[in-house]
This record gives C-alpha cells, sequence and structure tokens, in this order.
C-alpha cells in the first residue's frame, strides 16, 4: 500500500504533462472534411433580413445544391398549437444559381434562393419553413417591428473574420443570450477573411447557426469582402465583393446607384439604420446619404460602415474618408457611428472634450455629438496605435484590446442606451443619450469600475 502514493502523483504527473502538450499542440486552423461546405438538397444558410418595411415583410434567404430548382417558404402567424403547416401559407422563392467553380476558394455553384413575405401584420410573431415540398427546414420565429416608436433593441458586432467556427460561435451565442429580445443584428464587415471562402462562410452560418434564421442580420461589407476572383485579376489587381454577398443576403435595394445591397437604409420603430460601403464610391455615397438624413422622419439616426472614422490600431489613419463624410455626421447631428476594422475597442465623441485652463483638467462635456464605436468579436486582435485618438479633434473615452466583445443597443422614446459586454458577459462599456429638442443629445457615462482591458492583463497566467 505505501507504493499507491507514489503511483497515483507519477500518474497525476503524465496526465498533466499529456495535457499541456494537448494544448499547446492544438491547431488555431481546424481542418475540415472536403465537403463539409458543400450544399446538398436540404436548406441550409437559412438567413433574416430586411428589404422593404419591417413592419409589413420580412425576406428570408436560403441555399442548395443545384438539384433544387423550385423552392418554397410557408409562413403562419405563429400559435401554440403544433400543427403549423395547417394554417402555412405557401410563398413560391426566387431562385438563383451562382456559378462560382472557376472562383478561386468558393470553387462550386449553389442554388441560392430567396422569399420576402409581405402584407404581414405590424408587431405579430411568425412562424416559417423553407424548403421545396420534400425537403424542409424547421420552424422558425420572427417578429414584426410596429407601426409606433415602441422601445426595441438591437445587437452589433465587429470583425468576426477569424477563428469563426472555433470562436465567434461563442460570442454571437452570448449576444443572444444577454439579449433575446433583440430585433436584429448590426454586423459591421469583415464577416470572414477571405472574401469568396465557401468554407468561412460556411463556418459563419454554422457558427450562428438558427440564430440566422430567428434574429434578421443588418450586414455592411468590409474590405475583406472583397478580393481576386482569379489568376488573371490576382495579376491586374482587381478585387470584386465576394460572390456569395448578393445571393445570399437579400437587402434593401434603396441605396446609391452601383451599390446595390451594399449601402441601404431601413427604418425601424422611430429609427433610421443606415447601411454604408466604406470600400469604394465614397463620394457618390456622400450625396446619396445627405439626401437620405436631409429626409428623416426618425427621432434617431445610426451609422454603420466598416473603416473607422477615428482610427485606433496599426498606425492606420482614413483620412478622406473623414473629411468626406463626417461633415455631413455633424450637419444632420448623427446620433451613433457604428464601425469595425481595427480589432480593439473604442468609444468617444468629437469634439467632447472642453478645457478647464485654470484648474488643468478636462471635463467631459454633456451635451453630445455623434457618438463614434469600433469593436470587434472575432478572434484577430490588434495593438492601438501609440497615439491613440491623440491627433484627432475627438476624445477616446473607452478602450480594450484582446477582448472579444459584443453590444446592446436599446432605444426607449428619447433614450438610447448603449451597453458593450465582453464574451463572458462583463459589462465593460455603457453610456446613455438623451433628447433635448433640437438641441445636442444629453450624454451619460456609465462605465463600469472595472480595469480597463490590454494585451498584459488580458492573458491568463494559469
Amino acid at each position: 500500500m505505501r507504493y499507491v502514493p507514489q503511483l497515483f502523483f507519477s500518474l497525476l504527473f503524465l496526465f498533466n504533462i499529456n495535457v499541456a502538450v494537448s494544448q499547446n499542440s492544438y491547431p488555431d486552423n481546424p481542418v475540415f472534411p472536403s465537403s463539409w461546405s458543400k450544399p446538398t438538397e436540404q436548406p441550409d444558410h437559412i438567413i433574416l433580413t430586411f428589404s422593404g418595411d419591417p413592419t409589413t415583410t420580412q425576406s428570408v434567404t436560403w441555399r442548395t445544391n443545384t438539384s433544387i430548382k423550385n423552392a418554397v417558404a410557408q409562413i403562419t402567424i405563429a400559435h401554440a398549437a403544433p400543427r403549423l403547416r395547417k394554417t402555412a401559407k405557401d410563398v413560391q422563392a426566387k431562385t438563383e444559381t451562382m456559378d462560382a467553380g472557376n472562383v478561386r476558394e468558393a470553387e462550386l455553384s449553389a442554388n441560392y434562393h430567396s422569399v420576402t413575405f409581405e402584407g404581414l401584420l405590424p408587431d405579430t410573431i411568425y412562424a416559417y419553413r423553407v424548403g421545396d415540398g420534400t425537403h424542409w427546414s424547421e420552424w422558425f420565429q420572427f417578429r414584426t417591428a410596429s407601426k409606433k416608436p415602441e422601445p426595441f433593441s438591437f445587437l452589433y458586432v465587429g470583425d468576426a473574420q477569424n477563428y469563426i467556427l472555433e470562436l465567434w460561435s461563442r460570442l454571437i451565442r452570448a449576444g443572444f443570450g444577454k439579449a433575446p429580445d433583440a430585433r436584429f443584428i448590426v454586423h459591421a464587415g469583415d464577416l470572414v477573411s477571405t472574401a469568396h471562402s465557401e468554407r468561412q462562410w460556411h463556418e459563419w452560418f454554422t457558427a450562428g447557426g438558427w440564430l440566422h434564421g430567428m434574429l434578421p442580420s443588418v450586414p455592411v461589407p468590409g474590405n475583406h469582402e472583397y478580393n481576386f476572383k482569379t489568376k488573371e485579376d490576382s495579376v491586374s489587381r482587381t478585387r470584386s465583393l465576394s460572390v456569395q454577398w448578393k445571393p445570399q443576403f437579400t437587402l434593401p435595394e434603396n441605396g446609391p446607384k452601383g451599390q446595390s445591397e451594399t449601402a441601404y437604409y431601413f427604418d425601424y420603430q422611430g429609427a433610421r439604420i443606415i447601411g454604408l460601403n466604406s470600400n469604394s464610391s465614397q463620394q457618390e455615397q456622400a450625396v446619396w446619404l445627405e439626401s437620405v438624413l436631409k429626409n428623416n422622419p426618425n427621432k434617431w439616426t445610426i451609422l454603420t460602415f466598416h473603416h473607422p472614422i477615428f482610427s485606433t490600431a496599426n498606425e492606420r489613419d482614413n483620412k478622406e474618408l473623414r473629411e468626406l463624410w463626417k461633415p455631413i455626421f455633424d450637419k444632420y447631428k448623427v446620433d451613433l457611428v457604428l464601425q469595425g476594422h481595427d480589432h480593439t475597442y473604442a468609444r468617444g465623441q468629437a469634439g467632447s472634450v472642453t478645457k478647464n485652463f485654470l484648474a488643468g483638467i478636462n471635463k467631459l462635456d454633456p451635451n453630445a455629438g455623434t457618438v463614434y464605436v469600433v469593436s470587434v468579436s472575432g478572434g484577430k486582435m490588434y495593438n492601438f496605435k501609440k497615439d491613440l485618438w491623440n491627433n484627432y479633434d475627438a476624445n477616446l473615452e473607452r478602450k480594450a484590446e484582446n477582448t472579444q466583445l459584443f453590444q446592446v443597443v436599446k432605444i426607449d422614446g428619447d433614450q438610447l442606451s448603449f451597453e458593450a459586454y465582453t464574451v463572458t458577459g462583463e459589462l465593460y462599456d455603457a453610456f446613455d443619450l438623451k433628447k433635448s429638442g433640437n438641441g445636442p443629445n444629453k450624454f451619460t457615462e456609465r462605465v463600469p469600475a472595472t480595469t480597463e482591458r490590454l494585451h498584459l492583463n488580458t492573458i491568463p497566467k494559469y
């Protein structure tokens, strides 16, 4: 018996060594079966988007292989009885073939099917499924928007881009867990890293899973949604929008000429949500944006695009974009701008600090102009550039490195509340905006008493 403890500790030591070796050798890029991302007869990549009035319409898109040429969706007002098909009506889908057999990293053909449900009742829960009469998806549910400016919330995330199935999956699930009543989710570009990669898009859809079919997505393209299609394109340096983008997202076609389904807007319960494509045609979008902001009956205005007005990472600076678009934001008193690209977290306001020269201190102005946010939701992280926002006419009020974050935005009448959470559910940043007539918003900061997250203090020591 006296040898048992020695044997026990020897085995424990060996076990710990094996665990350490296993952890250290775990690949950053898992290998998937060659057929893993290929479509079949069964509907997949099911996703809700807005393409019209969210009070009376809802769009859904899905994918199959090319053998499915006639697709259909069924929809009914949701009820607690399980026989939903008894009350459901059929809506014929539009089908388009994405022939990407010669596109590098896509290298397949697939049929994409889309339906826009019309004539829906406002503020009503509907159930739907998609298929071809034989192969069906599960039943999903969604709620239409109210015609009144009722309170609502939505999720906003920055770049998913890398380690999508590995790490972005937990982020998107944590976001839904924190805000299960959110009405939609804003994706501020770089959903994938390689624009035409079928494997990466399949990772993105798999990571979101059934959430994509329940919670409408509001995506804008980032720089990684553009890439070379062929070897000839790489020689001529001609980058094209992801071949999957338009087939898989049914988005509003109310944007400027040449930017269909990459720049657009919709109204939701007292808020105008505007998506811009910061990759191209910035001048044309500026003209269009001014018209959309000038004729805006909504109380709140929220913009999203990929490249930040005020950059934080890798010595970047989008000066031309800032000089072109920011004056329009200022002129029309845009409330909130949601961005990505820099793989850090940054939140602040333009010209939001006043200097008390007698006391020698800075004081946050309680009257806020536009609030700018940059965030990251995936696993790729950058360092802050050394001068942060010091060279901008702006004040950086909260920042983070090496942290996966999601954001919850709540609108209730005259108040907008913003909260940023880490992937483990910790509140990291928060503020409120309050409407005050025609003047600037009243700003209330609610930053929790937690240590600022930087690379050096976010790496576990166990």
